[in-house]
C-alpha cells in the first residue's frame, strides 16, 4: 500500500462545499488534496442535481414561452420536443461546468484522488480507487463535504423503471403523460413546474398542510395558486400507505384511502447524507438517522481537526450556502477566533416556474417576536419591463421596521426572482445603507425589474402612520 505525503488539508468531495474548502485552502498557501469518488469533479450539484435540473427547467420554460408568444407562431413545431430531448440540452452545460472545475484544481495545484474514502484515524484516509490498490492520504485537518443523496424508504422499489428519485429522474427515457410527485418540498415543487410546462398531468402529494412552510405565507400561497391555475392537483396532509408499481403505470395508495395512478412516480421526500462509507466510528464520530454529522458554528465536528460542510450537516442544504461553509471551515482552522458563520444573510432560491427567492425575516416570524413592521408590495404586472417580456406573474415584497425603517426581509415571486433578491441582500448587509428610503433615493434604470424596489418602498412608506 502506498503511503502519501501529509497535507495541511484533505477535502472529501468536490461539490460546492468541498470546492469552497479546497480553493480557500489553496489560496491561503496550504497544501491541500481532494478525494472524489465519482469519475469527474463537481459532485452531485454538477452531475445529477442543481446544474442539470436547472438546465432542464430553463429548457422547459423556453418551451412554455414559445407556446404563448404570438410572435413565434412559426416555430410552434419546436414546442413538441420531448422530455428526453430537453434532458439532452443539459449535457453541454454539465460538460462546461466540469471542465471549469477541473481547471480550478489544476491551476491551484490541488491533486485529486479518485475513489471512495474512509477514515483510518483522525488524520488519515484510505482511498479505494475504481481499480487498483487503495492509497492512504493524511492531513492535519480533514474536511468532509461528501454531500447527500435522495432518501430511499426500504418499502419503495427504486429499481422499477417507473419509480424515480430526484437523481434518476434525469435519466428517464420517455415523455410522461402523467406524473405523481410524492413530497412537496423545494425539489417536488420545482419538478411539478417543469412537468406542467411540458404538458403533463401532475399531482403533487404534500405530507404537510401547506406548501413550503418556511416561506412567507403570502409567497407560499402565491405559488400554490399559480400551480393550481396551471392544472397541477395539490393534495395536502397525505401519507404513503403503499406503492404499486406495474408494467404500464404506478398506483400510489395513501392512508386517506385515495389511489393515484400515473405513468411515473417521482419520490421527492427528503435526502440523506453520504456518511455511510466514511466509517466515522473509526474516529469516534457518528451520524443521525438521515446520515447527517453534528457540527458547531464553525463546522467543527466533535473531533476538532475534522470539519463537515454542505448537505452532510443538514439545513440549509443549498449549493450557495455549501460553498460558503467550506470557505468558513478553512478560515476557522487558520484563525480559531473568527465569528461563527452567519446563515441569516444567505438567500434561498427556489427554481419553480416562475422563481421564488427570499432573505431575512417573514411576517410570521416578526409577529411572533412582536417586532413592529410594515410591508411594501410591487405587483410585477404593473412594471413596464414585465409587460414587455410578458412575465407579469409575481411580486416583490419588502418588510421593514416601522420605526427604524431598516429592511428586515425581502420576498420575491416571479421571473428572475433569484437575481432580484440580491439588491435587497446588499442593502441588508450594510448597516450604513439599510433603510427602506435607500430605494426611494436611488435611481434605477428604466424599464427594469429592479425598479420594483422603488415601487415597493413607496408603497410601504405610504402605509406608515
Amino acid at each position: 500500500m502506498e503511503q502519501r505525503e501529509q497535507y495541511d488539508v484533505v477535502v472529501i468531495g468536490s461539490g460546492p462545499a468541498g470546492e469552497g474548502a479546497a480553493m480557500m485552502a489553496a489560496k491561503s498557501h496550504l497544501s491541500v488534496a481532494l478525494v472524489e469518488r465519482y469519475f469527474e469533479v463537481g459532485g452531485g450539484c454538477t452531475h445529477w442535481g442543481t446544474i442539470p435540473s436547472k438546465a432542464l427547467r430553463h429548457a422547459a420554460k423556453t418551451l412554455q414561452d414559445l407556446r404563448r408568444n404570438p410572435l413565434l407562431r412559426e416555430f410552434r413545431d419546436a414546442s413538441q420536443l420531448t422530455y428526453p430531448q430537453l434532458l439532452a440540452s443539459a449535457t453541454k452545460v454539465v460538460e462546461a461546468q466540469v471542465a471549469s472545475r477541473r481547471r480550478f484544481y489544476e491551476r491551484n495545484r490541488v491533486p485529486v484522488y479518485s475513489g471512495e474514502a474512509h477514515f483510518l484515524d483522525a488524520h488519515t484516509l484510505e482511498v479505494q480507487p475504481p481499480s487498483g490498490k487503495p492509497v492512504r492520504v493524511s492531513g492535519k485537518h480533514i474536511i468532509i463535504g461528501a454531500g447527500s443523496r435522495p432518501y430511499h424508504p426500504p418499502e419503495i422499489d427504486f429499481d422499477h423503471e417507473r419509480v424515480r428519485d430526484s437523481d434518476s429522474i434525469l435519466r428517464y427515457g420517455e415523455h410522461p403523460f402523467s406524473v405523481t410527485i410524492y413530497g412537496a418540498g423545494v425539489i417536488g415543487c420545482e419538478y411539478a413546474s417543469v412537468f406542467i410546462s411540458l404538458g403533463a398531468k401532475v399531482t403533487l402529494v404534500n405530507t404537510q398542510d401547506r406548501l413550503l412552510s418556511f416561506l412567507d405565507d403570502e409567497i407560499a400561497e402565491a405559488l400554490s395558486y399559480h400551480l393550481r391555475e396551471q392544472g397541477c392537483v395539490v393534495r395536502h396532509n397525505e401519507k404513503l400507505m403503499k406503492l404499486e408499481a406495474r408494467e404500464r403505470d404506478v398506483v400510489l395508495h395513501l392512508e386517506s384511502g385515495r389511489k393515484m395512478k400515473s405513468d411515473l412516480l417521482l419520490w421527492a421526500n427528503g435526502r440523506t447524507g453520504n456518511s455511510t462509507e466514511l466509517q466515522l466510528q473509526a474516529v469516534g464520530l457518528d451520524s443521525n438517522s438521515r446520515g447527517q454529522i453534528a457540527v458547531n458554528g464553525h463546522y467543527q465536528t466533535a473531533v476538532p481537526t475534522i470539519y463537515a460542510v454542505g448537505d452532510i450537516v443538514g439545513p440549509p442544504a443549498l449549493a450557495s450556502a455549501a460553498y460558503g461553509q467550506g470557505v468558513h471551515a478553512v478560515q476557522h482552522l487558520l484563525d480559531p477566533h473568527i465569528e461563527p458563520h452567519r446563515l441569516d444573510m444567505i438567500p434561498n432560491g427556489i427554481y419553480t416556474i416562475p422563481e421564488i427567492s427570499s432573505i431575512g425575516k417573514n411576517e410570521r416570524e416578526l409577529q411572533e417576536a412582536r417586532v413592529p413592521y410594515e410591508v411594501g408590495h410591487c405587483a410585477f404586472k404593473n412594471l413596464a419591463r414585465a409587460q414587455m417580456t410578458d412575465e407579469r406573474v409575481g411580486m416583490l415584497k419588502l418588510i421593514f421596521h416601522a420605526e427604524s425603517l431598516a429592511l428586515l426581509g425581502v420576498h420575491c415571486f416571479g421571473d428572475g426572482a433569484s437575481e432580484i433578491v440580491h439588491i435587497g441582500q446588499a442593502v441588508m448587509a450594510d448597516p450604513a445603507l439599510n433603510n427602506i428610503r435607500y430605494f426611494t433615493n436611488t435611481t434605477f434604470n428604466y424599464p427594469t425589474m429592479a425598479e420594483a424596489y422603488r415601487v415597493a418602498a413607496y408603497n410601504g412608506i405610504n402605509r406608515l402612520t
